[in-house]
């Protein structure tokens, strides 16, 4: 356990460093991502060594992707994942299975790696990063074009498949004795057995317990329930070894129907900013410099072949499968062609199973991480490829005619006279929502006949 002296001046440094280089790489059109990143490498072991074991903070950095994936679950409702599930698990599915192949079969045949070697890295190369892909797209505000919504789904495809990848390396490492596979049968049983504790605890406890939270009135309250929702989910996941960001997911997921979403987005906003942050400065600091010094060929081809076979293969997906146009499919590749986060656990696992040297491990991850730090480069050169045609200035069709979708009126308060609004409104059949801070009067009006509030 760090000295009290030593964690607060690690808090110093992390936030000197943000706030030193943030900023510039904002200013130099290079995306805040990309800032955290440099000023990882910058603070971390191989150039001034302000903090000697990246590993320390690398566990409490992950919260930030975590929170972003809770946010992200929060924002999808049930309904809208199964309208979602075509993208989902046929275009994500689609993805992985074919890039794993092919990065895969580079591995055996170029270079020479066992079958079950060459498995764990294709697929794990397979994976992207959700946290480094979802920034950029937020950055850019590209999030709701095709191409965003499209990543969004394959990025929750591989969250989803990390899972069953994780627990295979064990199997292909050699373990094929009934004792193993017995152990594994019980591994399934309790990720099921976690998964629908979470969708029943989610289902029938949380509502009761923030509506009891939001009767205090206390602001602070209000914010430590929803961040014990978040880390106790992941814990929970964590505890029979799914991944933390799939089990916020999961509870953000069941609370995206609730009254009290936007209250709960709005509270843990802040944290996820400041933890994503810092889980891009941990990659940062987790790159071991020495070897692109001692061997910089082999690095920067190998992050070269990554993205040169990853992305035409994701252009392909995003073309063929999932209809996208030549543009958003070219987008599509470029936010998803770097390594993910998920890789480091994957090869990690690898690592200690025996299936490829400390070597091998430590190339891979200065690869993965030299490709995250390429992607934004490439997202700013994207546009100047696709330079929009200037065109005479007309009104297009789907201006003309105004697709309103429901609820078309928001009331501001359901007192005495927005109750009277609401019921004009429902006798007109002209759809509605309604906000109110006060739980007792949503209680209330949510009793007659469910009104939106």
């Amino acid at each position: 356990m760090p000295h009290e002296g030593n964690l607060l001046q690690a808090a110093v440094v992390f936030l000197l460093a943000a706030v030193l280089t943030v900023p510039l790489a904002k200013r130099l059109q290079l995306g805040a991502v990309l800032g955290y990143l440099f000023a990882g490498v910058i603070i971390g072991p191989s150039v001034l060594g302000l903090i000697g074991n990246p590993q320390s903070v690398a566990q409490f950095s992950e919260l930030g992707v975590v929170l972003l994936l809770f946010i992200i679950g929060l924002e999808l409702s049930p309904k809208r994942l199964w309208v979602m599930r075509k993208a989902v698990f046929g275009v994500g599915l689609a993805q992985v299975l074919l890039t794993g192949l092919v990065m895969g079969g580079v591995a055996l045949w170029l270079f020479g790696q066992s079958w079950n070697s060459a498995i764990v890295l294709g697929l794990g190369l397979a994976l992207s990063s959700t946290a480094f892909g979802l920034q950029s797209l937020a950055e850019r505000k590209e999030l709701n074009q095709p191409h965003g919504r499209l990543a969004f789904a394959i990025l929750l495809f591989q969250d989803i498949a990390a899972i069953p990848l994780i627990a295979m390396v064990p199997l292909l490492a050699g373990g094929d004795h009934p004792s193993t596979q017995a152990q594994g049968v019980q591994h399934v049983l309790q990720i099921l057995g976690s998964i629908a504790v979470v969708i029943i605890g989610g289902r029938y406890m949380l509502r009761p317990v923030f509506r009891i939270v939001a009767k205090t009135g206390l602001r602070e309250v209000s914010t430590a329930t929803a961040l014990l929702v978040v880390i106790g989910t992941a814990w929970l996941m964590e505890l029979v070894g799914v991944s933390m960001a799939l089990g916020a997911f999961l509870a953000g997921l069941l609370l995206a129907d609730s009254e009290y979403r936007h209250e709960l987005e709005s509270q843990i906003e802040p944290f996820k900013g400041l933890l994503l942050g810092l889980f891009f400065i941990s990659v940062g600091m987790g790159a071991n410099l020495s070897l692109l010094l001692s061997s910089p060929l082999v690095v920067i081809g190998l992050t070269l072949l990554l993205i040169g076979l990853k992305l035409p293969l994701l252009y392909a997906v995003g073309r063929l499968v999932g209809d996208l146009n030549r543009e958003s499919a070219l987008r599509l590749g470029v936010v998803l062609a770097a390594g993910g986060e998920f890789a480091f656990v994957v090869f990690k696992i690898g690592r200690d199973q025996g299936l490829f040297e400390p070597h091998l491990y430590d190339i891979l991850v200065l690869t993965i991480t030299l490709s995250m730090a390429v992607t934004p480069l490439l997202l700013l050169v994207c546009p100047k490829l696709f330079k929009p045609k200037v065109k005479p200035l007309e009104v297009p069709e789907e201006y003309r005619t105004i697709q309103s979708d429901a609820p078309r009126v928001v009331i501001a308060g359901m007192g005495r006279m927005g109750q009277i609004v609401a019921r004009i409104l429902r006798a007109q059949n002209i759809s509605f929502i309604a906000l109110d801070t006060s739980v007792e009067t949503i209680e209330l009006t949510r009793s007659f006949g469910g009104m939106p509030v």
